[in-house]
């Protein structure tokens, strides 16, 4: 059981990490610890006090010191390695993204370097995290960050946002997770914790209000600690509870995958990927996929730089 006298700060949770990690039970599945239980009634009596921002953030870095996970990316030295984990993470769960990232990164230690490789030695190294899409985008990145900045990500969010690929919550969490900044910002962990212990029996409950609370409970003095505490309590609750972050009114199910476009998009380009081109007819041949359902998805890949036309054979173009 979690004591409610450890200590909130990022300093204590990170030696707590060190020292205790691994050694304690998995929290209960289908019911609240008697921390999480008292911290409910807190809020239905008080709201969000100083008092109760105080016993959320012990509970939170309670849980991390006991079960918090250990991720190369939080060991990264170099702000540029945090967005490139930030990207990967988009839409694709830890445990795929962890071996990809350490590979990844070997390859392509920096933006200079990503920013100079040949898109199919980049879709290669891509391949298992999905939406090639980002890939691409982190590439575009890359050589902005070198042109415009020097090789230097920037800290403030709103420059981040300018980046291909870069939206609020990835700004955000860049600049909490690299720059130690007091950014809020959302996802779904970070939701799921939120509306279990703030927000009672609501549904349909607006980002605006959840916002609103990330801010109150931030703990300002270490926000990279704080996050990643969060995200890993989150992610826990969600392994416990059904998902509590479908009461959000904008969660969404990612849709099916089997049988969809981005199947087929993602076994083009690796049959390419092994090739020096291929007509339609070929791929058609090799994916088994109805001429015009393929010919709207080459068409797409070509419009985004994944594909070129050389004659009659498409083929993934070298820069």
């Amino acid at each position: 059981m979690v004591s409610s006298q450890t200590k909130s700060s990022g300093a204590a949770y990170l030696k707590a990490v060190a020292d205790r990690k691994g050694l304690a039970e998995a929290w209960p599945v289908g019911q609240d610890t008697p921390d999480e239980t008292a911290l409910k009634a807190q809020v239905d009596r008080q709201g969000v006090s100083a008092a109760v921002v105080s016993a959320f953030q012990r509970l939170v870095y309670a849980f991390a010191a006991e079960q918090g996970r250990d991720l190369p990316w939080r060991r990264a030295s170099d702000p540029w390695q945090v967005l490139v984990s930030e990207v990967m993470l988009q839409q694709t769960q830890v445990e795929r993204v962890i071996p990809k990232y350490t590979a990844f990164m070997e390859r392509f230690p920096g933006p200079v370097a990503l920013a100079a490789a040949p898109i199919p030695e980049l879709l290669a190294a891509w391949q298992g995290l999905g939406y090639n899409r980002r890939a691409l985008n982190l590439q575009r990145a890359a050589q902005q960050v070198v042109m415009q900045w020097d090789g230097r990500l920037p800290d403030a969010p709103a420059q981040l946002q300018q980046l291909p690929g870069i939206g609020p919550y990835t700004a955000g969490a860049i600049a909490a997770f690299a720059f130690n900044r007091p950014t809020v910002f959302l996802e779904t962990n970070i939701r799921a914790v939120l509306l279990h212990l703030f927000c009672g029996d609501q549904h349909a409950v607006p980002d605006k209000e959840l916002l609103s609370l990330a801010e109150q409970v931030l703990d300002h003095n270490s926000p990279r600690d704080w996050y990643n505490a969060l995200m890993d309590y989150g992610s826990d609750l969600k392994r416990r509870f059904p998902n509590p972050s479908r009461r959000s009114r904008h969660h969404s199910v990612q849709s099916r995958f089997e049988g969809s476009d981005r199947q087929v998009r993602g076994a083009l380009l690796r049959l390419l990927l092994d090739s020096d081109g291929l007509t339609v007819a070929a791929i058609r041949q090799a994916l088994e996929v109805e001429s015009d359902r393929l010919q709207r998805i080459i068409e797409g890949l070509v419009r985004e730089g994944f594909l070129q036309r050389q004659g009659r054979r498409y083929l993934i173009p070298s820069a």
